[in-house]
């Protein structure tokens, strides 16, 4: 569907449905929140055990350490308080650093790793109550998730922004990033609206780096969320955006995708039929489209299937999630880094096979020795990725493979996943995502502080001021090596 500009305008409803939140948001949605931000404390704070002067999220530690400014809001696992743009830009890295973030579909985004450190940032800086937080988290959620919806196109059973080798996640971030840290910094309606006007010429990201390797796509979520929080400051300061800047004829929509959007995803049932709580949570640290693989495999393993029996393996998938999981195929079966063996499907399959832990495949699956590890490797090689039309069909209302195994004694055997664990016909528990948070809070945190944090996580609705929250959390047990002199 190609959408058109109306008297109330795409940015307008928006920006009334953001405002309108203030009055209070559906139990549900309230509960909901204090997950999204529990897993992505879990996930930056398990993102520090990566250290070295080239990992991004140290390396914009750095570059926001040396641009200085007023401290005011806190970065995880560091004794250090930064300008709230800066604070959300190294908290953003982390929160995507291991491709363990929340995701919506069909829109095939991870909402919470921009929108969350945003609003976390600015609600420390403004010393905001934690049901403001809460309610700020939940309307840039659902905005990114809505832009994101109106690129799924039917007859390419894709989004558009993945087609054309745009990064989602980023480019829709920025603007819910931009909306959350608006309401938090009590602007009205026409405040807001600006800010999302402005985000939407900040909003950014290839995904190149999916593909072939890069560790640029680390910091897309970082920087939508230090993008977001100042193009709000911005319009807190007097800028605008245009009344037409998503649905205009040099719109978001026109310049990203061509003109070819749905209108209807963004608005239809607004503030009644929240996507946010379709958001599914991941319970394994690698690209979404690897999953059910994943599953399929732990599945086979469980009866009986051992890797040293393999002789080949077949994994069928959708045709989409091919070309970032299966190819290039030599950098599929020999993936360049243990960041780009998450994009791998012949490297996780063979992961499950002859790793495993957490909830199924953990990170210490890659670590760089288990990513050196030969056996790994070998098996991987036997790994061939194909597409399946179930699958393809399947796709992207759900994550689905099937994998097909030949063994050294002649044996065949096949497991089918029509929708991953986590998606949505398989949510994960609040139990599972409570284990999830301990498990990656405690590489880098002693029980105490774990435990602590989550506290504080559960009774945030109940803040009157959200500073400190993440004072449990502030020095970690392995914190980032320093900068050099």
């Amino acid at each position: 569907m190609t959408g058109t500009s109306a008297a109330a305008t795409i940015v307008t409803a928006l920006a009334e449905f953001a405002v309108h939140a203030r009055a209070g948001l559906p139990a549900p949605v309230m509960d909901d929140v204090t997950g999204r931000v529990l897993d992505m404390f879990g996930n930056g704070l398990a993102a520090l055990e990566l250290t070295g002067h080239d990992e991004p999220h140290e390396a914009v530690r750095r570059l926001a350490g040396r641009w200085g400014g007023a401290g005011e809001s806190s970065v995880l696992g560091h004794p250090l308080a930064l300008p709230a743009p800066s604070a959300a830009l190294v908290n953003g890295t982390l929160a995507h650093a291991l491709d363990f973030d929340d995701t919506h579909l069909p829109s095939v985004l991870h909402p919470s790793a921009s929108v969350v450190p945003a609003a976390l940032a600015v609600a420390e800086s403004a010393r905001a109550p934690g049901a403001a937080l809460c309610q700020a988290t939940a309307v840039g959620n659902e905005i990114t998730n809505r832009l994101g919806m109106a690129s799924y196109l039917p007859e390419l059973r894709n989004s558009l922004f993945f087609e054309k080798g745009w990064h989602a996640t980023s480019i829709c971030g920025t603007v819910g990033a931009a909306a959350a840290s608006a309401l938090l910094m009590d602007l009205d309606a026409g405040g807001v609206a600006a800010a999302m006007g402005i985000a939407a010429s900040m909003g950014a990201g290839v995904i190149e780096a999916n593909r072939t390797g890069g560790t640029v796509k680390r910091v897309h979520c970082g920087w939508a969320a230090h993008a977001g929080v100042v193009a709000a400051m911005m319009a807190a300061e007097g800028v605008t955006g245009p009344p037409t800047v998503f649905e205009g004829r040099f719109g978001f929509f026109q310049a990203f995708l061509d003109g070819r959007y749905d209108a209807a995803a963004i608005t239809d049932g607004l503030g009644e039929r929240w996507e946010l709580l379709r958001t599914v949570y991941k319970p394994y640290p690698s690209n979404h489209f690897t999953h059910p693989g994943i599953d399929a495999a732990l599945a086979l393993r469980a009866q009986g299937l051992r890797a040293e029996d393999v002789a080949e393996i077949e994994l069928g998938v959708a045709a989409a999630p091919l070309r970032t999981i299966g190819e290039p195929y030599e950098e599929k079966v020999r993936p360049r880094t243990p960041y780009h063996a998450k994009f791998s499907g012949p490297y996780t399959v063979a992961s499950a096979l002859v790793g495993g832990g957490g909830l199924g495949l953990h990170l210490d699956d890659f670590t760089e020795a288990a990513f050196r590890d030969e056996k790994r490797l070998a098996l991987a090689a036997r790994v061939r990725v194909v597409a399946d039309e179930v699958c393809t069909e399947e796709f992207p209302l759900a994550f689905s493979a099937v994998l097909r195994v030949r063994t050294k004694d002649g044996r065949r055997l096949e497991h089918r996943v029509h929708s991953s664990r986590g998606g949505p016909e398989h949510p994960l528990s609040m139990d599972e995502l409570e284990e999830k948070y301990r498990l990656n809070a405690s590489r880098v945190l002693p029980p105490e502080a774990v435990a602590a944090l989550a506290r504080q996580v559960r009774g945030l609705a109940a803040r009157d001021d959200v500073t400190g929250l993440l004072q449990p959390a502030l020095v970690a047990t392995r914190p980032p090596s320093p900068a050099p002199d």
